[in-house]
């Protein structure tokens, strides 16, 4: 007969669906090795916009490097995650800063984790909600404070490819944060399928929205080391 700890500690395990689920999503999202061109296009309460391309490189679990090629005022600028640490290297400056996992990428509707921590896995305790007939709900509930929010409820097709459809983030209050749509999903080679447009509604701030998308994806058998050391920002 099991003990009582035991079988609570197992009854707080994820189902083997939400592993895969989870998995499925950290997969088709944020593979290993890649680089790819991106493209934020953030549209202010006011009616203006601003638009940053970065290129983008990521290895492994935790290390992702953004380097920003557009707009003027942003180019030579670059965001490093190197494990559970994030900066952004300032070339008028000449060094590197802190950053957030929740504060705003580039003031706009994604945040930092957002970009450069997708690894809902590590992150997140996921479980499945089945009260949709046509697609599988996972659940999300923050395990880290490197967590991008709180809880996560994500949207996906009900088929062998599991694509990500839409999403709601929230905060410990339950206060509904932002809202994502993913659309156009596009082969970019290797086997590698997934929505190639993001775009982040902002639900405390009326009129506010991000897009961002991905042009280019290249998957890669590895990346040089050296690419995700702080020293090499600037270079």
């Amino acid at each position: 007969m099991l003990s009582l700890a035991v079988a609570l500690a197992l009854a707080a395990q994820p189902s083997p669906e939400a592993l895969a689920l989870v998995r499925r999503y950290d997969a088709v999202m944020s593979p290993p090795f890649f680089e790819a061109q991106t493209v934020m296009v953030a549209h202010r309460d006011d009616g203006s916009t601003r638009t940053y391309k970065m290129k983008t490189q990521k290895s492994g679990k935790d290390k992702l490097r953004a380097q920003f090629l557009e707009p003027a005022s942003a180019k030579g600028q670059e965001m490093l995650r190197n494990g559970e640490n994030l900066w952004l290297w300032m070339p008028n400056l000449k060094r590197a800063v802190r950053v957030a996992s929740r504060d705003s990428f580039m003031g706009g509707d994604f945040n930092n984790a957002d970009v450069l921590r997708v690894n809902y896995e590590a992150d997140y305790d996921p479980s499945v909600d089945k009260s949709d007939p046509t697609h599988d709900i996972l659940v999300l509930k923050a395990k880290t404070q490197s967590a991008a929010y709180d809880s996560i409820k994500l949207w996906m097709t009900r088929d062998k490819v599991a694509q990500p459809v839409k999403a709601e983030f929230y905060a410990a209050s339950g206060k509904l944060l932002r809202k994502a749509e993913f659309s156009e999903v596009k082969d970019f080679g290797k086997g590698l399928v997934r929505p190639a447009r993001i775009k982040m509604t902002n639900e405390i701030s009326s009129g506010r929205f991000s897009e961002m998308s991905w042009d280019a994806i290249t998957l890669k058998d590895d990346i040089p080391a050296q690419r995700f050391v702080l020293d090499d920002l600037g270079r």
